[in-house]
């Protein structure tokens, strides 16, 4: 539709047509979870604009329930078929855009079809989940992307015994492992049971209820399950019409969104598109790219030179307390492409630590050692301010900026919002630093069992927190310049605080005492939570029935209350 309305507004006098095969024109598939969950209780407003309001203020031949059987590219026509009587016909056009879109996979298992194993890609969907969903119900999702985690919480929140089912290693497959590690435990802590590294292997109907083959176990008694395993594009119509598709399947368009017939544009789900990041042919089935894709077509059909610039994956989820957002490529990502990168964690609060609602933005910041450019950034917060910081980056990556840019890069600043240094800020001036020379970075995952570890918090923290990985040796930051005679100089120091600031001038105190092998393990005591799977600072650790939760810990180093002395000495 945002290609339909961008082509009234450029062309007065055109003649526009939208067959839709559903009922529905314009409605919010990204909406639908949360009226499962009954966040919302008007179904009609997730029609982003009604089917009068279409036809009246853009004046548009709106066809519903009709499908169309063919592509005629040859004599320039489409055949279609109304689905409600079954009366076919054939219309010319001019120009033709396909947004079919992609659908819910659905795997050749054993048990499949049955009527209470669903999947949710339109408002007939979400309607069959509603009428099903009873408190109480115990229910089985499979898949940990986007659609999948918003649809266990969905459930949650409508009171469901909920499991999830995830053949990777981790949820939401855009974060890097340890960032998606708090997802798990806020997953845990409202009573989700999370299988991962776990295939499902079918399902077999027992009674009113089905059981789950998990290959190596069952889930048994399950009222319904829900299919959130991916998508595949609605491709079969331009196939059979000959249009170019990628080796997957998806409609191959240029930058206007031409396919491979000039009089055919393509946009949405249904699309390979490029990732600027990569530089690299991509899929990405979001609603953002798809409106701009859309946009763009139309100002090609009406004769402006409009190019699509391509995706980087920008994306946020809220998971019950917590946020979770990504923009550009990730570690894994790139590593499979055999890019160069490099990373810097940080946990910096989301505004300054004496107004109300503090939160830490645990953030990852991805950039080219070679000169700076910005690949890609993720956060994860119970707080708020992720959206806002993820945003900037996009920016930041969309105009080919650096890590240097971002520590010069000027943001809004008010203290219920903010700090001085925003840690958009703080991101850029920790990875600039280190391609200054100002320090080494190193992280967790390359610190083994006898590699040296100096821990620079104070002995309380160490003792309530402890250092898990490496041999760690605890010298308060205030204590040494007077104790350096205790290090060695013959092999490299790892040094580590509570998130990284400390260890910051720990390390520049060492090298300007001649220590030359010194490196900061990024992020301090809060990235190995992170990398080793445990609870974050501040996220209670999933308890047995019955048993009391931990003592309040500093959302800003994870310490017990008191034994860091408070927030301004932890960072």
């Amino acid at each position: 539709m945002a290609c339909a309305a961008r082509l009234r507004r450029l062309n007065e006098a055109a003649s526009i047509t939208v067959f839709e095969k559903g009922p529905d024109f314009s409605f919010s598939n990204c909406g639908l979870p949360y009226f499962i969950g009954g966040e919302f209780e008007d179904r009609n407003g997730l029609l982003i604009i009604k089917e009068p309001v279409l036809r009246s203020r853009f004046n548009l031949d709106l066809r519903s329930m009709t499908e169309i059987t063919s592509i005629d590219r040859a004599n320039k026509k489409v055949s279609f078929r109304k689905l409600v009587t079954g009366e076919t016909g054939e219309m010319a056009y001019d120009q033709l855009v396909i947004s079919t879109g992609a659908s819910p996979i659905v795997p050749p298992l054993p048990g499949l079809p049955h009527p209470r194993i669903l999947t949710l890609r339109n408002m007939v969907d979400m309607d069959r989940i509603v009428n099903t969903v009873h408190e109480g119900a115990k229910a089985v999702v499979v898949g940990g992307g986007f659609v999948g985690l918003e649809v266990a919480e969905a459930l949650t929140h409508r009171k469901c015994l909920v499991e999830i089912v995830e053949m990777c290693d981790q949820v939401m497959m855009p974060l890097d492992p340890e960032m998606a590690n708090p997802l798990h435990h806020e997953l845990r802590n409202h009573g989700v049971a999370l299988h991962l590294k776990t295939a499902c292997k079918g399902f077999r109907a027992v009674g009113e209820k089905l059981t789950v083959d998990l290959g190596a176990g069952l889930i048994t008694d399950v009222d319904f399950v829900i299919l959130a395993i991916g998508v595949r594009p609605d491709t079969a119509i331009a196939q059979a019409a000959g249009l170019q598709l990628s080796p997957r399947g998806y409609l191959v368009v240029d930058e206007h969104m031409r396919t491979s017939d000039p009089a055919v544009y393509a946009v949405g789900d249904a699309i390979q598109t490029h990732d600027v990041v990569l530089d690299a042919p991509t899929v990405l089935p979001l609603a953002g790219p798809a409106a701009r894709q859309g946009r763009t077509a139309a100002e090609n059909i009406c004769g402006r030179a409009t190019a699509f610039r391509g995706v980087q994956g920008t994306a946020i989820l809220r998971l019950f307390g917590m946020v979770a957002c990504c923009t550009g490529a990730n570690c894994k990502t790139l590593a499979r492409a055999g890019k160069p990168h490099a990373f810097v964690h940080l946990h910096p609060l989301n505004h300054v630590a004496f107004m109300p609602g503090k939160a830490p933005l645990h953030m990852k910041l991805v950039y080219d050692p070679t000169d700076g450019r910005v690949l890609g950034a993720q956060i994860v917060t119970a707080g708020q301010g992720a959206d806002s910081r993820i945003n900037a980056v996009a920016m930041a990556i969309q105009g080919r900026m650096t890590v240097y840019d971002l520590e010069q890069a000027e943001l809004a600043y008010a203290p219920p919002f903010s700090g001085p240094k925003d840690p958009v800020n703080m991101a850029g001036m920790l990875a600039a630093g280190v391609l200054r020379g100002d320090q080494a970075m190193t992280s967790w995952d390359r610190i083994s069992p006898a590699d040296f570890v100096l821990d620079v918090r104070s002995p309380q923290e160490a003792t309530v927190g402890p250092i898990l990985k490496g041999h760690p040796v605890n010298i308060p930051v205030e204590q040494l310049r007077s104790r350096l005679a205790e290090l060695p100089r013959d092999k490299p120091i790892n040094v580590t605080c509570a998130v990284g600031v400390r260890a910051y001038l720990a390390v520049r105190i060492l090298l300007q005492n001649g220590f030359t092998q010194v490196f900061n393990i990024t992020g301090g005591h809060t990235s190995m939570l992170m990398d080793l799977g445990m609870p974050m600072p501040g996220q209670r650790a999933p308890q047995p029935a019955g048993e009391h939760a931990p003592a309040s810990v500093h959302a800003c180093c994870g310490t017990a209350a008191g034994a860091c002395g408070g927030a301004p000495g932890c960072h």
